[in-house]
């Protein structure tokens, strides 16, 4: 039976030069259908606000919905290592809050590590964490919680200020305790910088080809979406929203054109039984005498 990852393995991944896959994960199928596949580590992101929930943005995600959200996804991968975001403003807030928040996440959700956006500002809440028993995967680049402050959804690290801000960043979440990183929207150079001047791992998203992993949205990565827009980071592997669509369409025909349900779709009962309900003139007695017939074809469209 496979085993879930640790963090001393997946610093190991490193030092091999082993890649690390992650995806994203919102519900019990999702998760199982992951784990079953190969994933190395499950990120129950709050990406779920987007995705699952319909919002614009992650901020109104709450603690709730991570922990309902994790629960699930705990069930569905019992051997794969999961990951959970902690939401907007579940830190930042001192390091009591943080704990007691990030506490939930493990033993309410069953996740195995946080995940806190944010660079230097928040190593001490982080080193608080990590004192406590609590494995943290950092986050810095685009961070989606802070997208008002950012001015949007752009590539961080092209200015020289920036970058360094990064790279220092990167280092204060190490130094705190973080066992590895995860780059969302860096310039590649930089990524790779900042890969090489790390022992812990990072996981890039639309970071390029130099960090150590890599993390998708489940949803971006099959076109789970209606209508999907494509992203220049994302490599799409399925359009299963086409499928979806297409499946419940042919499903509306059937019901509309009285073709679904058919005869085998059916459970009949006993002429007996109807006869001394209803009556053997009753239109369900002769459902009955027909359903006792040899199925003639039929089936679904």
């Amino acid at each position: 039976m496979k085993q879930p990852l640790t963090i001393t393995k997946l610093k190991k991944m490193k030092q091999s030069g082993e890649p690390i896959s992650m995806l994203t994960a919102y519900d019990y199928p999702g998760a199982k259908l992951a784990e079953e596949a190969g994933i190395d580590v499950i990120l129950v992101g709050d990406s779920l606000g987007n995705v699952v929930l319909g919002y614009d943005t992650t901020i109104p995600v709450t603690l709730d919905d991570m922990v309902y959200h994790t629960r699930a996804v705990a069930r569905g991968a019992a051997h794969t290592f999961i990951v959970a975001d902690l939401p907007f403003m579940t830190y930042h807030l001192g390091k009591e809050t943080t704990l007691r928040n990030a506490a939930r996440l493990l033993q309410e959700g069953g996740a195995h590590a946080v995940k806190m956006e944010g660079g230097a500002e928040i190593a001490e809440e982080l080193a608080a964490c990590v004192r406590a028993g609590i494995p943290v995967m950092g986050h810095i680049g685009l961070t989606p919680q802070s997208v008002h402050q950012l001015g949007g959804y752009k590539v961080q690290g092209k200015v020289e200020a920036e970058a360094r801000q990064l790279i220092d960043d990167a280092k204060a979440l190490e130094a705190a305790g973080a066992f590895c990183i995860v780059l969302e929207l860096v310039t590649e150079p930089l990524a790779e910088a900042i890969t090489s001047a790390l022992s812990i791992p990072t996981i890039g998203i639309g970071a390029g080809r130099g960090c150590d992993g890599q993390v998708l949205v489940y949803h971006d990565i099959l076109q789970y979406a209606s209508p999907y827009q494509p992203k220049r980071m994302v490599k799409t592997y399925a359009d299963i929203g086409k499928t979806i669509r297409g499946a419940i369409s042919s499903y509306v025909s059937d019901v509309k054109s009285r073709e679904f349900p058919q005869q085998e779709h059916a459970f009949p009962m006993e002429q007996e039984i109807l006869h001394n309900l209803y009556g053997s003139g009753s239109s369900a007695s002769k459902v009955a005498a027909t359903s006792e017939q040899p199925a003639k074809g039929g089936g679904v469209s």
